[in-house]
């Protein structure tokens, strides 16, 4: 695969994308919409709104994917050294668009971006409210009526097929698919308190992967033997994950809560029971991602590539990922706990309703990780601030990985994975970065090398 380390290109990208203006004459609107402000914006808008609408962990994960790779084939009709994904996803077909209107393409972008988002979701207005805010302010900045129609046709055109590609991801044929009945062979998941809700998108396995050849492609080491005998594998598993909470440090409080991701946690109080809603782990790592382009200074482009190559690495983790959940269907430490050790012993985090084996959160940020430390370096240090609007502090990380790998350990704090779950599920994740590594190639000019002889 090729793709370039921006870290050590950022100044030759500007120089580049300063002879490749999507306007005809440098003008303030164009200036006005070159960075990535309002890209990272969009994400955030959709981000807030799927936490409204509460979207599981896997369906935000689609909708992440095509409104980001709407934006980032736009950004390929506007420079060629970028590589179109048409020909390259799986049934993503190859289509030609007009080109010959001058077009402001940053907004172009944007629109694609908004247009198929909006289709996704539930509550259009809320996104339809800061689309039409950004349009108006656009046209403040000067931009000729004949330009603003151009870009809005553009990115239309762009929304439409691949909104038109998603449609055959299996995604809508799914939803009337017979709903999961828990089995009563002992070891097997069963529902969860206190809402005791039932198994969460046990037909994702049917969707169509982006990259992957099938869902199955990354079928993790098998869990171990479930066994109830004080000295077997499991039990020591289900023991540790039940001593870790009963011993938890300030600091391994703190890192379950920042990473737990839930977007529906049911809260009971006497009588009365209401939800709690949080984002999501891909919401997490697409703020990351915007996080990272912010911190950088990627222009509008790089941050598209940024957004597309990281959506499609949690729509595949979450693929690859429940394909096994539903095929081990493991029981849940608390449900094993309560049963053969400690009947009263609640975990640190509210557990998800799927499940056990592998770790969702590990998968998608082992994969996440792995396409953005490839795209942007390996020493990209970062203020995450993701959860500040949930109450919670800021963290700091040194890399990408540094953040997955504290996202993996904090799902063994809080009570919901084994170990086992966690450390196959970074191997899993990692497996499913890699395979986007090798086969998409975003970029059409030759890796140059680096001065540190990195490349």
């Amino acid at each position: 695969m090729v793709m370039l380390n921006l870290r050590h290109y950022i100044p030759l990208f500007a120089l580049l994308c300063a002879t490749l203006v999507s306007c005809g004459e440098k003008t303030e609107y164009c200036e006005y919409l070159n960075g990535n402000e309002f890209l990272i914006q969009a994400n955030g808008h959709l981000t807030n709104v799927m936490v409204h609408d509460i979207f599981s962990p896997p369906v935000a994960s689609r909708i992440y994917a095509y409104a980001s790779l709407a934006a980032y084939e736009v950004a390929v009709l506007s420079d060629d050294t970028y590589r179109s994904l048409m020909g390259q996803l799986n049934g993503f077909e190859k289509k030609e668009f007009d080109t010959s209107k001058e077009c402001l393409y940053p907004l172009a972008a944007l629109v694609a971006y908004y247009d198929v988002a909006t289709a996704m979701i539930f509550s259009e207005n809320m996104l339809t409210e800061h689309r039409d805010k950004l349009y108006q302010t656009i046209k403040k900045q000067g931009i000729s009526k004949e330009v603003f129609e151009n870009s809005l046709a553009l990115g239309q055109a762009m929304a439409s097929h691949v909104k038109a590609y998603a449609s055959k991801d299996n995604y809508h044929q799914s939803r009337s698919f017979e709903k999961y009945t828990p089995s009563n062979v002992d070891g097997t998941w069963k529902p969860t308190p206190p809402a005791y809700m039932e198994g969460l998108e046990p037909h994702w396995a049917t969707m169509r992967p982006f990259v992957m050849d099938s869902s199955n492609q990354f079928v993790p080491e098998r869990p171990s033997p479930f066994e109830i005998v004080p000295k077997s594998d499991f039990y020591k598993e289900a023991e540790a994950v039940m001593l870790a909470g009963n011993n938890l440090t300030d600091e391994q409080r703190e890192i379950a809560f920042f990473w737990d991701c839930n977007p529906y946690k049911v809260n009971v109080k006497g009588h009365v029971m209401y939800a709690e809603k949080k984002i999501t782990p891909g919401g997490h790592w697409m703020g990351i991602a915007g996080i990272a382009a912010k911190t950088i200074g990627l222009d509008w482009k790089q941050t598209a590539e940024a957004f597309a190559l990281t959506s499609l690495a949690l729509y595949d983790g979450f693929l690859s990922c429940w394909d096994e959940k539903y095929r081990s269907v493991l029981i849940r430490p608390e449900t094993y706990i309560n049963l053969y050790m400690d009947e009263d012993w609640l975990p640190l985090l509210q557990t998800p309703p799927f499940p056990e084996y592998t770790s969702g959160h590990s998968v998608v940020s082992a994969a996440a990780s792995s396409v953005l430390t490839h795209l942007l370096g390996d020493e990209v240090a970062f203020v995450d601030s993701t959860e500040v609007v949930f109450g919670l502090p800021v963290r700091e990380f040194p890399s990408f990985r540094k953040a997955a790998e504290e996202a993996a350990i904090s799902r063994f704090y809080g009570g919901i994975h084994y170990m086992p779950a966690i450390v196959n599920g970074m191997d899993q994740g990692d497996r499913v970065g890699q395979l986007i590594v090798d086969r998409i190639q975003t970029r059409s000019i030759p890796v140059i090398a680096s001065s540190d002889g990195e490349n």
